[in-house]
């Protein structure tokens, strides 16, 4: 299992060792050019695209089934969302593992985005703990793979599909500090309790350090202009207490699925 100084390498012009088209691993010479995400949202070149759409909905609907198939069954669970690139022998990624062991310890699976870094440290706390241990990975053009903290894993093409299962099967999240993906990930389950699409549903970031930044400026740009409002702060919870933060993403915990 390649760690995130290997992967940024081979971003950085190393080629990977294999591809995981969803289920499919794919090695040396019959690996692929992109991703399924990119052939689905690339519109440039031939008009082909007209005829295999309806296709891909025949492949994005097998992708729910899968992930439904999988996770149905496996009762209260907690995303926890951070970076890929935490260290492992930093302070974030054993902030990582206790956060995973004491959801499990509270009776909750833990799901995360199966990779390494923060991912695999919450994984590996909930394993370790006896708890329910869920990664559920994506296709990208750099190779990743599950850790092997895992013991349910799902392996999505569409980052769309792998985003439901994430606010579908855990009442609550757990956000360690992260970068774009966490980011995205935040937002839209920000926005889903903002619009009322999800209920009762704690977000919980974990590190006030890392992100006062970003809480600054949503006060006082974003909700100041009015473009939020001052009761959307509300909306979540910053604390560096990992007691504290398990405590209000369980307590909180049952919201509505989507």
């Amino acid at each position: 299992m390649s760690r995130p100084e290997e992967q940024q390498e081979e971003r950085g012009g190393r080629e990977p060792r294999e591809q995981r088209l969803g289920p499919v691993v794919r090695r040396r010479g019959h690996m692929q050019e992109g991703t399924t995400d990119q052939r689905l949202l690339d519109t440039a070149g031939s008009s082909d695209f007209v005829h295999q759409d309806p296709w891909r909905v025949m492949r994005i609907q097998s992708e729910f089934v899968e992930g439904f198939g999988a996770l149905t069954e496996l009762g209260p669970a907690v995303s926890v969302f951070g970076s890929a690139r935490t260290p492992v022998d930093s302070p974030e990624y054993e902030s990582g593992v206790q956060v995973g062991r004491r959801l499990a310890e509270a009776g909750f699976a833990v799901i995360t985005g199966g990779g390494p870094g923060a991912m695999e440290a919450a994984n590996k706390g909930a394993l370790e703990a006896g708890g329910t241990s869920v990664g559920l990975g994506i296709e990208l053009p750099f190779e990743q793979g599950l850790n092997q903290y895992v013991d349910i894993g799902v392996n999505f093409r569409y980052f769309f599909v792998r985003k439901t299962m994430f606010v579908k099967y855990a009442t609550g999240f757990v956000v360690l500090p992260g970068g774009m993906g966490t980011l995205d990930e935040l937002f839209e389950a920000v926005t889903l309790v903002q619009t009322k699409k999800v209920t009762r549903f704690p977000i919980v970031l974990l590190g006030t350090a890392y992100w006062q930044g970003l809480i600054d400026w949503l006060r006082d740009s974003v909700a100041a202009t009015g473009k939020a409002s001052a009761k959307d702060m509300e909306l979540f919870h910053v604390t560096d207490d990992l007691d504290e933060a398990v405590a209000l993403v369980t307590k909180e915990a049952g919201g509505s699925p989507v």
